[in-house]
């Protein structure tokens, strides 16, 4: 079996699964935002279920529209709160403790090898880089998660992604990694299936490179994404206080749809041009295409680490005239670590605006949303038609170097070209 039917075998109480069989399985958590887990509680009062199965295994994280962006978002995360409230849930986190979902729950702890996760957001996918099985459900399917602890699936089949060498351009990153395979692929490469990693290029990646690498997924059409457990793992749940779960590993025989190689060494940094993520080209093979607005944040490349890159590059200069630059820590923690390390006086000092954690601009939400005819360059993961507000304004997808970088020169530019 590959990883992730071993993961739903044992979920599942099964012996052994196989690709394209139906089975129910037991979940570790639950999850949902002010978007979607509204809708997940008025399904669930519908149910007759007085309590969720396990209060410590349902999160709720409003995070897309806080904080609160007029009446209906607020509305909306009331919904939330009273529902935790009564609820007694553990793991609801409100304004002044929320982050990005997807950066908050593994900071947290709560997710970790071997489990199982459903959650009312398409990105859930992103904990497959500690080994979890994850994956976006519908507000309906949360809502019996929440009642049952369990969820049915069709086990996916897998594709194998072999990842061989090391970067050897320092401004490459776990980005470029998935945008490189989305290029390669396409928006419907990996159609329900299981994206499932390997190859010695794994150890040139860190954890914050495996959690870009895994949320990004279902930009393939994938079921889940999957990286094995290894030691860089477990030191990542060490720090955050994460002591239990269980390790699976591939079958040496598991069977999978196709392989495909993926040498480290000859990435460049790679952008995303609209209207799909696997509209990808090499940043220094762009031409002078202007951008109005850069992001740097969001479940994808909102982390420490990101941050850090984006400083590297502002420290000392400025923001472009005529370019907003907005930057968003991923969690509360990041917030305070990189003030700590004076990255946010470096953003500011560039002439960035640097926000509370949010989704905010990703979804076209508030914090940046763009006007007829703007570009936008995205640390995000989707630039579909309207993504980020009219639907005549472009997003372009980067890692944060890019990104940094574009905002500095008010083009699409490759870091390189700055140092």
């Amino acid at each position: 079996m590959t990883m992730t039917q071993k993961i739903l075998a044992r979920a599942a109480g099964l012996p052994r699964v196989e690709a394209g069989q139906l089975i129910e399985a037991k979940l570790d958590l639950v999850l949902g935002n002010d978007i979607t887990a509204p809708v997940a509680i008025r399904e669930f009062a519908k149910t007759g279920v007085a309590r969720v199965f396990d209060k410590d295994k349902v999160a709720l994280v409003p995070d897309h529209f806080t904080p609160n962006k007029d009446i209906k978002a607020a509305e909306q995360c009331k919904i939330l709160r009273s529902f935790a409230c009564a609820q007694n849930i553990t793991n609801f986190f409100d304004t002044g403790e929320v982050g990005v979902e997807h950066a908050l729950l593994p900071e947290r702890g709560l997710v970790g090898p071997g489990d199982v996760v459903i959650g009312a957001d398409s990105h859930t996918c992103t904990y497959g880089a500690l080994g979890a099985f994850s994956t976006g459900v519908g507000s309906t399917d949360m809502a019996a998660g929440m009642a049952l602890g369990t969820a049915w699936f069709k086990v996916p089949s897998a594709m194998r992604f072999v990842l061989k060498n090391r970067f050897t351009d320092p401004w490459v990153s776990g980005k470029d990694v998935i945008l490189h395979i989305i290029g390669l692929i396409g928006v419907d490469g990996a159609l329900y299936q299981s994206m499932e990693y390997a190859g010695d290029g794994l150890n040139a990646l860190t954890v914050d490179d495996r959690l870009c690498i895994a949320n990004m997924a279902i930009e393939a059409g994938a079921k889940n994404g999957i990286f094995p457990v290894d030691q860089a793992t477990r030191d990542f749940l060490k720090e955050v206080g994460r002591a239990q779960y269980t390790e699976f590993a591939a079958d040496a025989d598991a069977s999978y749809t196709r392989t495909i190689e993926v040498d480290l060494a000859t990435l460049r940094s790679t952008v995303a041009f609209p209207h799909l993520p696997s509209n990808t080209r090499l940043a220094r093979d762009s031409g002078d295409v202007k951008i109005d607005q850069v992001v740097i944040g969001s479940c994808t490349n909102g982390r420490l680490s990101d941050m850090r890159v984006a400083a590297r590059l502002l420290k000392g200069r400025h923001v472009a005239k005529g370019v907003r630059c907005i930057v968003i820590p991923a969690t509360q923690k990041i917030y305070l670590q990189a003030m700590k390390e004076g990255l946010l006086e470096i953003f500011i000092n560039a002439g960035a605006a640097v926000s509370t954690p949010t989704c905010g601009p990703c979804l076209g939400g508030h914090m940046g949303v763009l006007a007829k005819g703007e570009r936008a360059m995205a640390t995000t993961n989707r630039n579909f038609v309207g993504r980020m507000g009219h639907p005549e304004s472009e997003v372009y997808l980067s890692n944060p170097a890019v990104a940094a970088a574009t905002a500095i020169t008010g083009r699409i530019t490759d870091a390189n070209e700055l140092v």
